[in-house]
């Protein structure tokens, strides 16, 4: 299931074409691909009865439309059927492969297709993340005068990676990570299906496809993939020990065909600022368990283990703060400790940083003093300091008034509630008791 599936970046697809056979040879993920919305499994809340995408296919699409979803959720093959509902003119782009040069070319040829035949140009783009703001700008007097419908696809926040004009005129929906009991559906009938998939060729019991379903984390094109592996270890074996009987996924098979398994994350993607956010929110929530669940996940994504130990100390100053001041040396400790150890033992260290705070008192009022003062001084601007609290070192000072009435709080213990020490505009100020 190739986020480039449909040839040339320009060419004209009829609606025919979505109808030709997927070569026998072709990756078992591709051969499965949808080709119906009866075959189509998972996202519910999308094509369930009187929603959105079914209402689409059923009728066409008449706006632009952005699928945003984890890899494997079927954004591509949504892409396909609606085009195929349609019967508009189809033009496929690769974000990865299409420049500026090509989308101009296919623009105008757009243009001049509806002007000469009435006809609308649907314009699929996988990967449109990828485009930049000028690739992007460049599809957008098209689709305001509706030369083209356009559908995008994408892994990343379209908040972040799609210019905004082009979101305006879109509708995005969202695809999320198939279930458990979906992506076992679609590896049983992958195994079962005579004329695409397996053909029955192996056996493998609903505990294994669930195992291999759990290791795609929600991904189907994972999981087709995962199981054409698991099939050509059966089938080696096999033939390696010439039984007679069908050839079956045990669980040595099994564990070896999943044990390249990665967990889907992105260090600079959006999936990284989640997951440092869940960490982040658990501690502020004093819930330890879920602190190192995300922790680790992060640790077991590959993480930059340095920006997990700065992310601690901010936690340590910004939610633990005066309630526990030693938890900003444990985490600093835990920094170090890393620094000499490394990993794996250095992130021990860091596991225990962690749950310290997890289960530290909480208190954030210095942080929200701070933003107080910022704001104090963003409003009064340099205001000046009080006379009494200056420091007259020459004669001239003295005679100007600095250091007159200043109270030495040590001897004279009635200052401290008695001498302003705040600006004159200020005065009166208690940033902790307005927290």
């Amino acid at each position: 299931m190739s986020d480039s599936l449909f040839g040339p970046a320009h060419a004209e697809i009829s609606t025919a074409w979505f109808d030709e056979a997927v070569p026998k040879d072709a990756p078992l993920a591709e051969r499965m691909r949808p080709r119906s919305l009866e075959e189509y499994c998972g996202q519910d809340h999308l094509v369930g009865e009187g929603k959105i995408l079914r209402s689409i296919l059923e009728t066409g699409a008449t706006q632009s439309l952005i699928f945003w979803g984890p890899p494997g959720t079927g954004k591509t093959t949504v892409a396909r059927l609606v085009a195929r509902a349609s019967e508009m003119r189809f033009v496929p782009f690769s974000a990865v492969l299409s420049g500026i040069k090509e989308i101009r070319k296919v623009m105008a040829e757009s243009e001049q297709e509806r002007r000469h035949s009435g006809r609308r140009t649907l314009v699929f783009i996988d990967e449109i993340h990828r485009f930049n703001k000028a690739q992007q700008d460049a599809f957008l007097p098209y689709v305001e005068r509706g030369d083209i419908l356009l559908i995008g696809a994408t892994t990343e926040n379209p908040s972040f990676e799609v210019i905004s004009a082009l979101l305006s005129r879109s509708r995005v929906l969202i695809l999320q990570p198939l279930a458990i009991e979906d992506v076992t559906s679609i590896l049983r009938r992958a195994l079962d299906d005579e004329e695409r998939g397996l053909d029955g060729s192996i056996e493998a019991t609903d505990r294994a496809l669930e195992a291999i379903a759990r290791a795609a984390d929600g991904d189907a094109r994972r999981a087709l993939t995962l199981l054409e592996t698991a099939a050509g270890l059966v089938e080696a074996e096999s033939e390696a020990s010439a039984e007679g009987a069908k050839p079956e996924l045990t669980p040595a098979l099994l564990m070896e065909a999943v044990q390249t398994r990665q967990l889907h994350y992105d260090k600079g993607g959006e999936e990284h600022f989640n997951l440092i956010s869940a960490l982040h929110k658990s501690v502020r929530n004093s819930n330890a368990t879920a602190s190192i669940y995300w922790l680790t996940r992060m640790l077991e994504s590959g993480e930059d283990r340095r920006y997990l130990a700065r992310r601690l100390i901010r936690i340590a100053v910004e939610d633990i703060g005066l309630a526990d001041p030693g938890a900003l040396r444990v985490c600093l400790d835990a920094d170090e400790t890393y620094h000499r150890l490394g990993s794996p033992e250095g992130e021990l260290a860091l596991i225990q940083a962690v749950t310290y705070m997890a289960r530290a008192k909480k208190d954030n009022s210095a942080y929200k003093a701070y933003d107080l003062a910022r704001a104090d001084i963003k409003e009064s601007g340099a205001a000046p300091v009080p006379l009494h609290l200056r420091n007259a070192s020459t004669n001239l000072m003295k005679e100007a008034g600095y250091g007159k009435g200043y109270r030495y709080a040590h001897d004279d213990p009635n200052a401290a509630d008695e001498m302003e020490c705040m600006p004159d505009v200020l005065a009166g100020k208690d940033y902790f008791e307005d927290v």
